[in-house]
């Protein structure tokens, strides 16, 4: 199962320009009017450098003022916002639910706010807008025109509002995040969160692992993203978050079938999975622990090995008829879950 030189070639190759970048995709600052963060944004660019972090998504509520003020620097800050709303016609007992709206530019979440007369956006630095009540056909509608202006629709802590037996009141659109790791990779909320997205891709959903430590007072390294980006640029980022092609947690993993990458759907006929395990954040990094990483299919464990987490490992073989193929580490000293890679689904 261990690679040959050249699969390892061939996965350098699909990730050829492409440098590790790792940061939290749902957070809060202290930027005045309805913002409800502790920290300014110049403590958070002091806060991500001491914690070997490259961006965050500052997500205030109800306004688009953060993105205009003379401390935000694209790349190190991710355009975007986290509304809430109620989805009139959900099944569940409670129908309320938040919502990240990420954007490669403010301009993109504006032209967003101004579309749907529902938020009374009123426009401008110091715009602001409501939370609207939506059916779920309309709501399904703003997911759509997310998309298709070039963002990336996250539900953030879908268990934490929301109350519903059914898991598909959870879901919205393919090619949206749920949020899994949620404040932390070992929490309750983040226990429930993982069986739900679990639950949609045996259903057949295509949704993407999503982590976000939702803080309002400081940064934390508790609920990372790793991303494989060719620059720190908002752009550059949201591409790679569109395509599922990043990591749920803090190890870097770059994984494909022939081809296709995380993320993506290809025929797994004459498939070769190659997985890349190639840097571990420093907040896990512990040579005194041990790792493993576990590749899973819809049909359950497929294979499983130890790994070292000061020096790169990489896994090959042959596909077979599945749904799905992802992969997940663990540091089973700690018993806990540290990253999750995106599938690559069968076409």
């Amino acid at each position: 199962m261990i690679a040959e030189y050249k699969d390892i070639s061939h996965i350098n190759d699909l990730y050829n320009g492409r440098s590790i970048f790792y940061g939290d995709l749902h957070n809060h600052a202290s930027t005045g009017g309805t913002s409800d963060g502790s920290c300014t944004l110049s403590e958070w660019k002091l806060g991500l450098q001491a914690l070997a972090m490259d961006f965050v998504a500052i997500l205030d509520h109800r306004q688009v003022r953060h993105m205009y003020l003379p401390e935000w620097e694209d790349g190190l800050f991710i355009s975007g916002t986290e509304p809430g709303t109620e989805i009139t016609d959900c099944t569940g007992s409670d129908k309320s639910m938040h919502y990240n709206m990420l954007f490669p530019s403010h301009e993109m979440l504006e032209e967003i706010l101004c579309e749907f007369e529902e938020y009374e956006f009123t426009g401008g630095p110091e715009g602001h807008f409501i939370y609207p009540s939506f059916t779920r056909a309309r709501f399904g509608q703003l997911v759509d025109a997310v998309k298709a202006k070039g963002g990336f629709f996250v539900h953030p802590h879908p268990m934490l509002c929301m109350k519903s037996d059914d898991p598909e009141d959870y879901y919205f659109r393919d090619e949206t995040g749920i949020e899994v790791f949620y404040g932390d990779m070992g929490n309750e909320m983040t226990e429930k969160n993982y069986k739900l997205w679990t639950t949609l891709l045996d259903m057949g959903k295509r949704v993407w692992a999503c982590a976000g430590q939702d803080g309002h007072r400081s940064a934390s390294d508790k609920a990372l993203t790793a991303i494989y980006s060719e620059s720190r640029t908002g752009k550059d980022f949201i591409s790679h978050l569109r395509q599922g092609d990043f990591v749920c947690g803090s190890v870097a993993l770059r994984m494909c079938v022939n081809e296709t990458k995380m993320g993506g759907a290809t025929s797994f006929d004459n498939g070769r999975l190659v997985l890349a395990v190639d840097d571990f954040h420093v907040s896990v990094r512990n040579t005194d622990h041990k790792f493993r990483v576990d590749i899973i299919s819809d049909l359950g464990l497929e294979f499983s090995q130890e790994i070292a987490c000061d020096e790169p490992s990489f896994i090959a073989f042959d596909t077979e008829n599945r749904k799905f193929y992802r992969a997940e580490i663990f540091d089973e000293t700690l018993g806990l879950r540290i990253a999750i890679g995106n599938p690559i689904w069968n076409k």
